[in-house]
């Protein structure tokens, strides 16, 4: 009688830890990395850079597009800003009396509408920048922050389109060119960086739960109330007996440090006394603080958009 022997199968050793470091040793004597790994932050802004020109198109061709349904153009993006600051004014100035005691109420609220508005609309397109072109980004490799950064450069386009709407406003109800207007220019780049750090923030928040473009427009509105986009922070401030938290809150709020530095720089009548204390260095460390964290608490995420 025969004996037949069974052999064991071959079995496949786990792979040991020396093992994954030899591993790790080839790929890197042979240039290999992690596919979709998130480069370092200094890489990260040296790709970015390298793809400017790509940012600034894609900006203009989103602007040229988005009212190339409509009959009148391009004209919307004077009409839209315009209109609502006729309703406005009409609501606040008129039936809640807001413009009494406000000099140049008109180019008052205009300005606050303009300038209110680029921030809204930054904040809203880059809620959607990442979860609204999620083909874009899984078909294409580029450092995602370029999407929020080129849509806040969509708004100022627009905003710079806009304002000569609100130049002429301005001349025709009697507020002079003056030499002041030259520092619409320093506080247009700080909101402009303000505005790209929040919208970098919302889109990774909207990366990871798009439901929070549709509680947005709340948000947003609640936020222009408080603002004082329809009427004047330091009138209320000084009229009413608010508590002095209440007013720093108000004063330090970036959005109407914003507004109320524009309008110090092209309407004669705002004041510097109507300015919050320290209000350049105040915009310059929200400007700071929203730019930097924003664009670090992005990239934080960077290998995760348009995954899953």
């Amino acid at each position: 009688m025969s004996q037949v022997l069974h052999t064991p199968p071959p079995t496949t050793a786990p792979m040991t830890a020396e093992a994954d470091d030899d591993l790790a040793a080839l790929a890197a004597r042979h240039g290999l990395s992690v596919s979709g790994a998130r480069p370092t932050l200094r890489e990260y802004i040296r790709r970015l850079w390298a793809r400017r020109h790509f940012i600034a198109a894609f900006a203009t061709a989103k602007l040229t597009a988005q009212y190339s349904q409509a009959k009148l153009g391009q004209l919307w993006q004077v009409m839209t800003p315009l209109l609502n600051a006729a309703v406005y004014y009409f609501i606040f100035g008129v039936l809640l009396g807001t413009k009494h005691g406000v000099p140049d109420y008109i180019p008052f609220l205009v300005t606050g509408v303009f300038i209110w508005t680029f921030t809204q609309s930054s904040i809203m397109a880059g809620t959607r920048a990442i979860s609204g072109n999620l083909g874009l980004v899984r078909a294409l490799h580029f450092p995602r922050a370029a999407l929020p950064i080129s849509f806040c450069l969509q708004q100022l386009q627009q905003l710079l389109f806009s304002m000569a709407a609100l130049v002429v406003i301005l001349l025709c109800f009697g507020v002079p060119v003056a030499v002041s207007w030259v520092l619409a220019v320093p506080a247009l780049v700080l909101q402009f960086t303000f505005n790209a750090g929040v919208s970098m923030i919302m889109a990774r928040m909207g990366a990871k739960t798009p439901d929070i473009a549709q509680l947005m427009p709340f948000v947003l509105r609640t936020w222009m109330y408080v603002s004082g986009v329809m009427w004047s922070i330091d009138q209320l401030a000084s009229k009413n007996d608010l508590p002095r938290a209440v007013t720093v809150l108000l004063e330090a709020n970036p959005a109407a440090i914003y507004i109320d530095l524009m309008r110090f720089a092209l309407i004669d009548s705002f004041r510097a006394g109507q300015l919050p204390p320290h209000v350049w260095a105040v915009a310059t460390g929200w400007a700071l603080l929203a730019g930097v964290g924003g664009f670090i608490y992005f990239w934080k995420a960077e290998e995760t958009y348009g995954r899953g």
